[in-house]
């Protein structure tokens, strides 16, 4: 059971109790200058999500921030939907969701 002293995932409001996978998330990316850079605690699950739909570029220009990443509209969806169910939840986050052609 969650608590009150747990960290919030900032990505979707839940909380972050010990042994629930977690990762740290650099708001701009190591290789896009951000190395040392300011980071956010997020459920695993998150994490992967914004890496799955946004690009290292994206990411350092447009979505370096907490209050950002949840403007974007799929991570947006993403958020309302894993916020109804429990921290511990976990899944399969599927590959890149990012427009575009293939990558060469």
């Amino acid at each position: 059971m969650p608590d009150l002293s747990d960290p919030i995932c900032p990505l979707c409001g839940r909380p972050i109790p010990p042994g629930v996978p977690q990762s740290l998330h650099h708001l701009v990316p190591k290789l896009r200058g951000g190395k040392g850079g300011p980071v956010i605690l997020l459920h695993h699950i998150c994490h992967k999500e914004i890496h799955a739909t946004l690009t290292e570029t994206e990411l350092a220009r447009d979505f370096n921030t907490p209050e950002a990443l949840r403007s974007h509209p799929r991570l947006a969806k993403f958020a309302a939907w894993v916020a109804q169910r429990p921290p511990d939840f976990l899944s399969r986050v599927p590959g890149a969701r990012r427009r575009g052609g293939k990558r060469i």
